[in-house]
């Protein structure tokens, strides 16, 4: 019998499979289906017991990831040889007549190797000697059926024996599941038969291909949940850095030198016994994070998402701490283990190509010389830098820096045995912080025009970059607990560096026109790089990130080598680098004192020049989805506005003057007469012309045409450059004829983005609108175009109950839930010389455009333009009011009863009508 499971504490508290057999054999009857059902029903009574267990030790030992996995597995090894027992003599007894009424059971994949999470499948092998006898499919059957009766998934084969070994051989998957396979009841000689073939016909000469197979199955997967261990909502199972790398080692490890256990790799020579250790503290920590997570949600899940994460840090026994909350440190634990996981897979791989990698070659490598070259003392062996001695680091530290320093000069690659060394020595970084050779090639990686984005990459895995720059190590593993930041912070600032090296290469030039003709000119190319870097570099402090960032860079600029001149830049970047994008997504453009705000903030064409470039890496490098070209569009326009003031230092045109120049350009689109154009300019204020751009004129004159004596129409058309769709609604204005609009386009699947709100001269409402999808694209296809149009039109025309609707709509994003964001309003008198700006900071949810809205038409003002901004889970939306009469708004007891009411609005999602009409 297996000593698998010795290492677990009281066993039979868990299950006592002899107590079992006196019951099960002490059920009367003699009818096969009768008796099955009286044994599945006590089965299930001490599954639940078992389970139930299991579940209350893992709270009470909330870190043995490992103890409750193998108990999970002991469990249903025993449920198993009971109802295997049961079968074969109660059921269908007669076993061992013939020959062929042989009958082993078998566990496979993860549970063959005696580790389950509470709601891992049971995966099982049935396995006969020959082709199945009737007693054997009856016996396979009926522990089939109970097992499904018992609510257990299973994923079942039944096979013989030489259907094992040629469905082996074939399929790779199949092969996996069979190295693991371990006895659990049943002909003992079959399966030392089956065993001993599997191993002589599937394993024998067949290593250098299942290795290649798995390093690729591997690598795709990786690539399909991300292709980083640190993006902020992991997957524990597949992700990269978890559970399932940790098995590919151990499949390698097995399949080449058939090891029993992980603790065989170090025998095989694949792992030394201090990385063992290492294995099996990421193995055991990961474990018990996904059994806490299958025990949390109550069904198979193996995705870390944020409304689990923070329950999980509380059952753990993190704690908070200033700067971090528990729930965060939690993390920083796991994507600590996640890189431990990563830096033994790159140990272990070096092993294997060293074994099998055919000659000249190594896998997934292109061909190279084998014979050793020295670089710098270094030694180039196929194209990898290696070691000449085992205390090269020790006996010059600054080799620390070079060896990454050559790895991106010559387009080198490290060799795994050199990254495990280097991070044995990375406390030596620590003696060359001040040397100025150290700093010199660090800058040099830092702004290499190859590829500095991999090499920092590996020396931040190495730990060398934290110890080399401890601030920088301060954020190593550090997440953020929100749903905007997809990546720890170390990962988001070594990919925005890759971007920045990417758009200056011409990479992402269509993407990033603007920003790639800004690098080709400029002039403080280092300056830039390094703000990148140490942009974020203070967050977790417990402090404002940007004022205490910038004073990392007064005091670390000058050590890398840094003018006074270009370490006031960089303090200056990192101090102010959220200021464009919250200018330009926040704030009405249109309005000539938010751009000559910015440009007074700004005040040089070159600081200009280096914050648009900075702003665009940092969005883009917040995570996959979340740079569009609505944000693009608004950057652009914010910058070319600024760049213009700050040139020239005055505007180049007058307010008449450029709205005399969008009048002529719209005249020579429409090609309308003298008289119907003087007639519809007329209906028009100053304003419409200043806040729309010329194809939007070009729109809303022909829609206003068509419309003649309508008293609504409204048209919806995709708007490729900003990523969105233009909903422009032309209809006799009247109060809450705003909120009706925004709250019916939300009820047809639509975000709005941007709305800019006019009325003309002669009292119609024309309002644009720009929306998104959910997913923050375009509304496209025709059905969505048509169900938004009857939306608006529904609400408008009172056929809908609007806000009985609004409130059976369903949280888009429940996930949101799991984060406390208390609503905040922004009053500002200052921002704009004709209008109130408030902004108003909540948790995204259903409507909320709408409810804000209906509480500034219960305070009784006039919105001229919103501007929606999501980050994550929180909502920014921000509005310029003035009074009925035009004017802003003065009073201060008034401007308290707003922020009142959208208070009030922001922070209840249920019937926050009446709330807001209280607190008025």
């Amino acid at each position: 019998m297996s000593t698998r499971f010795t290492a677990i504490p009281q066993r039979r508290a868990i299950i006592d499979r002899r107590l079992l057999a006196d019951r099960l054999a002490a059920i009367e009857g003699t009818d096969p289906a009768g008796l099955r059902v009286s044994a599945t029903v006590m089965l299930k009574v001490a599954l639940t017991l078992g389970r139930a267990e299991i579940a209350e030790r893992l709270i009470q030992h909330p870190s043995r990831g490992l103890e409750a996995a193998a108990a999970q597995a002991f469990l249903i090894d025993q449920i198993l040889r009971l109802l295997f027992d049961f079968a074969t003599t109660r059921l269908y007894p007669g076993a061992g007549a013939t020959t062929a009424e042989r009958l082993v059971l078998m566990a496979v994949g993860g549970y063959g190797r005696g580790e389950m999470a509470p709601h891992s499948d049971v995966d099982i092998a049935f396995l006969t000697p020959s082709k199945q006898s009737p007693w054997a499919e009856q016996v396979i059957e009926s522990m089939l059926y109970a097992l499904w009766d018992l609510g257990l998934k299973v994923g079942h084969s039944a096979r013989s024996l030489d259907e094992m070994v040629r469905q082996a051989k074939a399929d790779k998957t199949i092969r996996t599941a069979l190295l693991e396979a371990r006895y659990v009841w049943g002909d003992t000689s079959l399966y030392d038969e089956a065993e001993r073939r599997f191993r002589a016909e599937v394993q024998a000469g067949s290593a250098r291909a299942y290795i290649a197979d798995k390093l690729a199955e591997r690598n795709e997967r990786h690539h399909k949940m991300g292709d980083s261990r640190y993006v902020v909502e992991p997957n524990v199972k597949e992700g990269k850095g978890g559970l399932r790398d940790l098995h590919t080692l151990f499949w390698i490890g097995k399949y080449v030198h058939n090891v029993g256990s992980a603790a065989g790799l170090v025998d095989a020579g694949l792992l030394t016994s201090a990385e063992y250790r290492q294995f099996h503290r990421a193995e055991n920590f990961l474990w018990a994070v996904r059994c806490h997570l299958h025990c949390i949600t109550g069904r198979a899940e193996d995705r870390l998402t944020f409304d689990v994460q923070r329950e999980i840090a509380e059952r753990m026994r993190y704690a908070d701490r200033p700067g971090a909350s528990r729930v965060e440190r939690f993390m920083r634990h796991y994507f600590l283990q996640a890189k431990i996981v990563g830096d033994l897979t790159g140990v272990f791989l070096s092993h294997l190509d060293e074994a099998f990698a055919a000659r000249g070659r190594r896998f997934g490598f292109p061909m190279l010389m084998r014979r050793p070259r020295r670089l710098n003392g270094f030694i180039l062996d196929r194209g990898r830098l290696t070691l000449p001695r085992d205390d090269f680091f020790a006996a010059d530290p600054v080799r620390l820096i070079e060896l990454f320093a050559l790895a991106d000069k010559h387009g080198l690659e490290i060799h795994p045995l050199t990254m495990r060394t280097a991070a044995r020595d990375a406390k030596l970084a620590d003696d060359v912080r001040d040397d100025p050779r150290a700093n010199a090639l660090f800058l040099d990686v830092l702004t290499s025009k190859r590829d500095p984005e991999t090499v920092l990459r590996w020396m931040n895995e190495a730990g060398v970059f934290g110890r080399f720059v401890p601030d920088f190590g301060r954020v190593v593993a550090q997440m953020q607990f929100d749903m905007y930041h997809h990546y720890t912070v170390d990962e988001h600032s070594i990919r925005a560096i890759g971007l920045l090296a990417r758009i200056e290469r011409g990479e992402l030039g269509e993407d990033h026109p603007l920003a790639a003709n800004i690098l080709r000119t400029l002039v403080s190319r280092r300056v830039l790089y390094v703000a990148v870097l140490l942009h974020d570099i203070a967050k977790g402090r417990g402090g404002d990130h940007s004022v205490l960032g910038a004073e990392v860079a007064e005091r670390l600029c000058p050590r890398l080598g840094l003018s006074r001149a270009e370490t006031e830049t960089v303090a200056w970047l990192v101090r102010w680098h959220l200021l464009m994008s919250a200018t330009a997504f926040k704030r009405d453009l249109a309005d000539y004192k938010t751009i000559i705000d910015f440009a007074a903030a700004v005040q040089s064409p070159e600081r200009l020049r280096l914050l648009l470039a900075l702003t665009v890496v940092d969005i883009r490098a917040v995570g996959p989805g979340v740079w569009n070209s609505w944000k693009r569009q608004l950057l652009n326009e914010l910058y070319e506005l600024a760049e213009e003031l700050l040139r020239l230092g005055h505007k180049q045109k007058g307010r008449g003057e450029r709205i005399a120049a969008k009048q002529a350009g719209l005249a020579q689109q429409l090609g309308w007469g003298e008289v119907a154009f003087a007639r519809f300019v007329a209906r028009l204020p100053e304003a419409y012309w200043i806040a729309e751009p010329d194809d939007v004129l070009v729109s809303n004159a022909r829609l206003v045409a068509t419309a003649d004596e309508a008293s609504l129409a409204i048209e919806a058309q995709v708007y490729p450059d900003r990523g969105a769709t233009l909903v422009t609604l032309y209809a006799a204005d009247h109060p809450g004829l705003f909120y009706r609009t925004a709250g019916a386009i939300h009820l047809a699947g639509g975000n709005i983005i941007d709305a800019r709100i006019h009325t003309t001269r002669d009292g119609m409402a024309l309002d644009n609108f720009l929306v998104q999808d959910p997913f923050g694209r375009p509304f496209d296809r025709p059905d969505q175009l048509a169900r938004l149009k009857a939306a608006i039109e529904d609400a408008l025309a009172n056929r809908t109950r609007l806000a009985d609707r609004l409130r059976a709509k369903p949280l888009p994003r429940a996930r949101a839930e799991a984060f406390e964001i208390a609503p905040v309003v922004l009053i500002d008198n200052n921002a704009s010389n004709r209008f109130t700006v408030v902004e108003v900071n909540a948790r995204d949810g259903p409507a909320l455009l709408n409810r804000l809205a209906q509480a500034l038409f219960q305070s009784k003002v006039t919105i001229h333009s919103a501007h929606v901004a999501t980050y994550g889970e929180r909502a920014v939306d921000t509005f310029y009011l003035t009074d009925l009469l035009g004017d802003k708004i003065g009073s201060t007891q008034r401007l308290r009863a707003i922020e009142r009411r959208l208070l009030a609005a922001a922070d209840n999602d249920g019937d926050w009508a009446s709330a807001a009409q209280s607190a008025a």
